[in-house]
């Protein structure tokens, strides 16, 4: 349910729709590092008692203006809130968002680029356009 959940938090502001066929472009990776390998204010976690998880959203260039990042990762908060059956998020929970420059992506032995996307029936008019617009410039 998480990793479906996650890759929905970023692909419907991304694509403008959630759009089941696009989840193949998306990956979720899970990476859990034992408590003495982590710190927060100096203090390793096995001394401390907190609920810790970094999320880390790296995104393909596009239409990524301040408020659909907020959107993104508002939505990847709520989603890690319901599947640990909280009512919030922890304070705890901190989420990094990454933009990759188009040309620096790749997979399947060649250089992605979102406009290659564009077309494919997952994006709706509006953001199709948008991430047009913002790549041009």
């Amino acid at each position: 349910m998480l990793a479906r959940t996650l890759t929905d938090a970023v692909l419907v502001p991304e694509v403008g729709q959630l759009a089941p066929a696009a989840r193949v472009g998306f990956q979720v990776h899970f990476v859990e590092r034992a408590p003495d390998m982590m710190a927060i204010g100096g203090t390793l976690l096995a001394d401390a008692e907190q609920d810790v998880m970094v999320v880390d959203v790296a995104v393909m260039d596009a239409d990524w203006r301040r408020e659909v990042r907020a959107e993104v990762i508002g939505r990847v908060l709520a989603a890690l809130a319901e599947a640990c059956g909280l009512p919030v998020p922890s304070p705890a929970w901190w989420v990094n968002f990454r933009v990759i420059e188009d040309g620096s992506w790749g997979s399947g032995g060649r250089v992605l680029s979102i406009l290659d996307l564009l077309d494919t029936g997952v994006f709706t008019e509006e953001r199709a356009k948008a991430v047009r617009a913002a790549l041009s410039s």
